[in-house]
C-alpha cells in the first residue's frame, strides 16, 4: 500500500479501528465490503484509495474510500461514510456517535 501516509499514521489508524471501532469495521466489511457472512473484521491497512481488512480465516478484503484520500483528516470522515452506506445496504441503524 502506498500513498500519503506514513507507516507511523498508518499503524495509528490501525489501532484506533481495532481498539475502537471493530463493530464498524465489521459492518464495513459486510455492507460494502461484499462478505455478508463475515464475523470478524481487522483493520489491516490503510491507503489513499481505500482501507483493508482481514476477515475470519485471513481473506483480506479492500473497501474503496470512493475518492482519493490526500491527508490524514480525510481518513476519519471517510470511514464515517463508509460505515453509514454500509448500515443502508444493510438495513441496519447507524449509531449517532460518530
Amino acid at each position: 500500500m502506498s500513498g500519503p501516509f506514513t507507516a507511523d499514521v498508518v499503524e495509528a489508524i490501525k489501532r484506533h479501528m481495532n481498539d475502537d471501532h471493530g463493530d464498524d469495521a465489521l459492518v464495513i466489511v459486510r455492507g460494502l465490503g461484499g462478505r455478508p457472512g463475515a464475523t470478524r473484521a481487522t483493520t489491516s491497512g490503510v491507503d489513499a484509495e481505500a482501507i483493508e481488512f482481514t476477515i475470519d480465516g485471513g481473506e483480506l478484503v479492500r473497501v474503496p474510500w470512493g475518492e482519493t484520500l490526500t491527508e490524514r483528516p480525510q481518513v476519519r470522515m471517510a470511514v464515517v461514510r463508509l460505515y453509514r452506506q454500509s448500515c443502508a445496504t444493510l438495513g441496519i441503524p447507524a449509531r449517532g456517535e460518530h
